[in-house]
């Protein structure tokens, strides 16, 4: 083919659609796609486009990565954006030093072409075609849409572009452009609509209509980070941005609605691309890698953007089980979105939860520190008690007589609560959750796991004991003496007579194996607090205000097996290409960026003289940001083989997510530094590379103290340790927190 023909990379919905009307006006049209049987079924009966009942082909050539290898020119490139990467593994090397890409593609992708290939030899576009692959070489025109071609980084409109939508006007009205990052960030405020109705199993023009609440929350925070940006948004087919905003007038964007569903409603694809991802493909969507960026950009600009943040956690549950859509997670969106729309008590609370206009009263914080010290002998009393409750995360049995013991506790120390559930769990420990009464409209939320990970019968043979300041014995760092802590703190406030919030105390006992049981029902309590203090220990006496996410994946290589004395050429090893592998996963690692990867445990073939047939590689993997978990979470979505013979698997999943420091966070770290300072205390701050149920928390979008519990070291260890003093510093820090929090 001759280098002004296209080559097209991702010939599924968006690129078949581009190819199809290219080649049916006479262009030279290569497709290049990694699903063989899509390719084979257009070799042989060529690309065909399906309009209700009639279909239409063109002949184009098609080949997968692996057939083709000669010079690229110009390149359409509309693979799924997590697959972007492997993409230009294989593009770079041959694109032609004239070539270009120009990427058609959902999502923010400009910038990682252009690190790989230059910006000269990057184009921008924005599309919005409704189609879907229905079979194998048939694509389903989805009817009109929208393309806009223009050049990285907004430059000026080139005649390459200029040609470029010239040829693609035979697929519809393509146009050029010099804000191409407006439409895109338009489309990502229109795109969380659609991720959102994904949710449920209903046409996406009647769920839009039916929960505005949910579809004017998602757009609107897009919006509001466009805005911090700086972005111009721009107006496609029925949808109108601006109308959008939070700050818009509720009856334009009512009509806007109106206009925007009654056109939805004309669209022969009624379900949106990430219904059919879940519903019918059963495979991970692509929606999680294109909103990494929005988030991003969120946490670097102080925006909060809790309901879709909660689309997003919603589609991840719905990867792993589509059966669990239902039109009752739109309906809970709409609460919470509800709760955080303008003017609500809601919206005027979480945005500051600490302006600090209100200072730490010192006579309160001398009183507080007096009456916590005279009870330091109780409060000792109550972690030996509390310690020899064994509670190992694998001992339900243990767990369930802990937890009654608590139960009993908190009775005697609180006194009856306003209101208490046990949500029980099947697997691990049941989850406590007791309300007591207090001031404001929304509780703070006071976060603790009873679980340890120390074996039944471990207080044997190290039991509770004390030596001066120094208290030793299985979890009295991680983390009974943070629940004693926060016990006595609201006993303090209650004996001296002072304001405190109400406070929600909730214990989970699954969190030393991931809280994989818990998690849900940790997000939808923190959503309807202020704020969550969280009493895991501190990290050398500092509160913690930034974890990392973590993500626990397995990497499975299926190869052929063989004699490998007899016939050593046949086989296909996938220890080999495990090998390989875990080479190119190295490359992921990323220190500045605060990204680790540990391949932990490998295991693989049966016999020395059998060709593997089969390797696993489990995966431990750190990041601190965001971006980095989309960015690799992109790379281990886009592993391919370099023995084709042998093929890969990636499972698991984020155990957590990323624990970013928020302006809400940074607010209440700032309110218990000075509820320290009137204590007499220093307080620091740090990030650490541990997960804690606190990840969930803050990327529900709800600010977060971590690590305000035991003072003392050795978490997980024999050494296990924490102090006396530090005990009462940290109950007194804690009362004066809540205490401040009631005057805020």
């Amino acid at each position: 083919m001759s280098s002004d023909s296209y080559t097209v990379v991702g010939a599924g919905a968006i690129g078949g659609t581009l190819a199809f009307s290219l080649a049916r006006a006479g262009h030279r049209v290569r497709l290049i796609d990694t699903d063989a049987a899509h390719v084979a079924a257009v070799r042989d009966r060529g690309l065909t486009v399906a309009r209700g009942e009639h279909r239409e082909s063109v002949r184009v050539e098609a080949a997968t990565p692996d057939a083709y290898d000669g010079p690229l020119g110009r390149v359409l490139l509309a693979v799924k954006a997590q697959a972007t990467g492997a993409a230009l593994d294989w593009i770079a090397p041959r694109l032609a030093p004239d070539g270009w890409v120009v990427s058609f593609q959902n999502g923010f992708n400009e910038e990682l072409i252009a690190s790989r290939i230059g910006a000269e030899r990057t184009v921008a576009a924005f599309v919005n075609i409704f189609a879907d692959v229905i079979e194998p070489g048939v694509i389903l025109d989805g009817g009109a849409g929208a393309l806009v071609v223009g050049e990285c980084h907004g430059a000026t409109v080139s005649e390459r572009v200029r040609a470029l939508v010239a040829d693609l006007q035979s697929w519809g009205p393509a146009v050029a452009s010099d804000n191409v990052e407006g439409y895109l960030w338009a489309k990502a405020g229109f795109g969380a609509m659609l991720a959102a109705t994904a949710l449920a199993d209903a046409p996406m023009a009647e769920l839009i209509d039916r929960h505005p609440l949910t579809m004017h929350a998602v757009a609107g925070e897009v919006f509001d980070v466009a805005h911090a940006l700086g972005v111009e948004l721009e107006a496609f087919d029925a949808f109108e941005p601006d109308a959008f905003r939070s700050a818009a007038d509720p009856a334009v964007r009512r009509a806007a609605t109106v206009r925007l569903t009654a056109w939805l409603a004309t669209q022969a694809k009624d379900r949106s691309g990430i219904w059919r991802d879940l519903a019918v493909r059963r495979r991970p969507v692509e929606v999680t890698t294109h909103y990494a960026e929005v988030f991003a950009q969120a946490e670097r600009h102080g925006v909060g953007a809790p309901v879709l943040r909660s689309v997003i956690d919603g589609l991840r549950e719905l990867e792993r089980d589509p059966e669990l859509m239902a039109e009752s997670r739109l309906d809970a969106l709409d609460r919470l979105a509800g709760a955080s729309a303008p003017g609500s008590a809601a919206e005027v609370s979480r945005p500051r939860v600490y302006d600090g206009s209100t200072r730490p009263d010192r006579e309160r914080a001398d009183a507080v520190s007096e009456w916590l010290d005279a009870h330091q002998q109780d409060m000792v009393d109550d972690l030996a008690a509390y310690t020899a409750q064994g509670s190992a995360s694998d001992d339900r049995e243990a767990l369930a007589a802990c937890l009654t013991w608590l139960r009993g506790w908190l009775d005697d120390a609180l006194g009856t609560p306003q209101a208490e559930e046990v949500l029980e769990r099947e697997r691990t420990g049941d989850i406590l959750v007791r309300r007591y009464p207090g001031s404001g409209d929304r509780p703070v939320l006071l976060l603790g796991h009873y679980d340890t990970v120390w074996p039944t019968g471990t207080l044997d043979e190290w039991p509770f004991e004390r030596d001066g300041d120094r208290i030793t014995g299985p979890g009295v760092f991680d983390m009974k003496a943070g629940l004693v802590q926060a016990v006595w703190a609201l006993r303090a406030l209650d004996a001296l007579g002072l304001p405190r919030p109400g406070c929600t105390l909730m214990l989970n006992g699954d969190e030393e194996t991931g809280s994989l049981t818990s998690s849900e029902a940790i997000v939808a309590e923190a959503r309807g607090s202020r704020a969550a203090l969280v009493f895991e220990a501190a990290a050398d006496g500092a509160v913690k205000t930034a974890r990392k996410g973590v993500g626990l994946f397995t990497v499975t290589v299926t190869g052929q097996e063989a004699h490998a004395g007899l016939d050593p050429q046949a086989g296909a090893s996938a220890v080999e290409e495990l090998a390989r592998q875990i080479l190119r996963l190295g490359d992921l690692r990323d220190p500045e960026a605060g990204t680790s990867l540990n391949v932990g445990v490998i295991e693989g073939g049966t016999r020395s003289n059998v060709t593997a047939g089969r390797a696993v590689a489990r995966l431990d993997i750190r990041v601190a940001t965001a971006t980095e978990q989309g960015r690799v979470g992109a790379a281990l979505a886009a592993l391919e083989p370099v023995d084709r013979r042998t093929t890969i698997e990636v499972t698991g999943d984020w155990n957590r997510p990323v624990f970013e420091r928020t302006a809400g966070v940074a607010e209440l770290a700032e309110l218990a530094r000075t509820c320290a300072a009137a204590l007499g205390r220093e307080l620091r701050e740090t990030s650490v590379g541990g997960a804690s149920d606190s990840n969930f928390v803050v990327a529900a979008g709800v600010p977060v103290l971590d690590g305000i519990g035991a003072v003392g070291s050795g978490a997980h260890a024999r050494s296990e340790n924490t102090s006396v003093a530090g005990m009462v510093e940290r109950a007194a820090l804690t009362a004066m927190v809540l205490t401040t929090l009631a005057d805020a």
